[in-house]
């Protein structure tokens, strides 16, 4: 599937701009990752494009993403990102076996954490986020209290990636690339 073709797939499902732009994040993330260690791009790219896809129709655990994976093989989807989109949830049983699948993992909820954190800030900006100022929000438990703080740090161990000497920052500069697109670059 091309990211076109996955982008489509994601707004004929998602109608929550946040929504999208969460999977856009992650997607930019993903893309970051499979440079950094030599992966497919595009493969990478786009099952963190659509990891979250079925949220509106399939919103709990016991749905999402378990029955949102038939729509995706019928799209034509390829079985290994089937196979990572059914492993970033715990719930699912399928357990997290190769980088792609661990990197979907670890890059999933840090996204969601760090766009909360650049929306709180005066620039309401990635331009000047560091990964000091996440840290600062992430000790705070009242901030974004429903983030999963633990499964964030486990993410990015199983990952190999350092949570605070190298994954917050990686996730940010990902981010960054296309932070207009996210709402994210700030006031001009």
């Amino acid at each position: 599937m091309t990211r076109e073709e996955a982008l489509a797939l994601v707004r004929e499902y998602v109608k929550n701009e946040a929504l999208i732009r969460h999977m856009l994040s992650v997607e930019a993330a993903m893309r970051f990752y499979a440079e950094k260690y030599s992966q497919d791009v595009e493969l990478w790219g786009v099952t963190g494009l659509l990891h979250d896809f079925d949220w509106e129709i399939h919103p709990t655990a016991e749905e999402h993403p378990s029955q949102g994976a038939p729509i995706l093989r019928q799209r034509g989807v390829e079985d290994v990102i089937v196979r990572a989109i059914l492993s970033h949830g715990d719930h699912t049983g399928i357990p997290r076996e190769t980088l792609l699948e661990k990197a979907l993992n670890a890059c999933d909820e840090i996204t969601g954490l760090i766009t909360a954190v650049a929306l709180v800030r005066p620039s309401r900006s990635l331009l000047d986020l560091e990964p000091s100022s996440v840290k600062k929000k992430w000790k705070d438990k009242a901030f974004a209290a429903g983030t999963d703080r633990t499964g964030m740090k486990k993410a990015a161990e199983e990952f190999g990636v350092d949570l605070w000497a190298e994954h917050v920052g990686n996730v940010i500069a990902a981010m960054r690339r296309i932070a207009p697109e996210l709402g994210l670059a700030g006031e001009s």
